[in-house]
């Protein structure tokens, strides 16, 4: 006899969506698709996720329980830095969720448990609950603007020496002393020219911190 199939739950359904939308982009991400390769017919799918919405949903929920959230007191810094890190390295492995989760209002339990744990983080700090709130939406803006541009950027960084010398010619010194100098470090190998995600993080801690030390005055 052959071997019966398990049932069919929600999580079988969001976790194969995610596997799904990793191997092919969340553009291929149909319920269609999506039953065929759980092999089930897709009006079953709707005993599981209310419709396209309730399922991407879900996965976005999915992507942020994989990110570390702050923990509440000690050392608010590294406490941010290191969840800043870890979403950074998630939303890598799943190129597809950046843009998802940054166009959706996302009110799954995990992005509810992050979103508290990091306003709880920055509230033990010292900060007020707006400060909080603009806090944590600058984290998030330089996390998901830096990984976007990141992921779609047209070339590979062992690309980078080799295309500043191609468009070297466009940017004369004589005109642009500034590019036309940066270019040529790149060239000779001296600056890699590779966008750092943990400066302009390191930047928007030290700018949280100096307005943390001007509240307690």
């Amino acid at each position: 006899m052959p071997e019966a199939r398990a049932p069919l739950t929600r999580a079988a359904v969001l976790h194969a969506a995610v596997r799904l939308a990793d191997e092919h982009g969340s553009a291929a991400l149909s319920m269609r698709r999506l039953a065929q390769t759980l092999g089930v017919e897709a009006m079953s799918l709707y005993n599981h996720v209310r419709n396209k919405d309730d399922l991407l949903d879900g996965i976005a929920d999915l992507v942020v329980a994989e990110m570390a959230p702050p923990a509440i007191g000690g050392d608010w810094k590294a406490a941010l830095r290191a969840r800043s890190m870890s979403a950074h390295e998630v939303l890598l492995r799943h190129p597809w969720a950046t843009g998802l989760i940054g166009t959706r209002i996302n009110v799954g339990p995990a992005m509810l448990r992050y979103i508290d744990a990091t306003v709880g983080c920055l509230r033990a700090a010292g900060f007020s609950l707006p400060q909080a709130d603009r806090a944590w939406n600058a984290l998030d803006s330089h996390l998901y603007g830096f990984t976007l541009q990141e992921l779609n950027f047209p070339l590979e960084p062992s690309d980078y020496a080799s295309a500043a010398q191609h468009f070297l010619p466009l940017i004369p010194a004589g005109e642009f002393p500034h590019m036309n100098a940066l270019a040529q470090l790149v060239i000779d190998g001296k600056h890699s020219g590779i966008a750092d995600f943990g400066f302009g993080l390191e930047l928007i801690l030290d700018g949280l911190e100096r307005l943390l030390a001007a509240n307690a005055r």
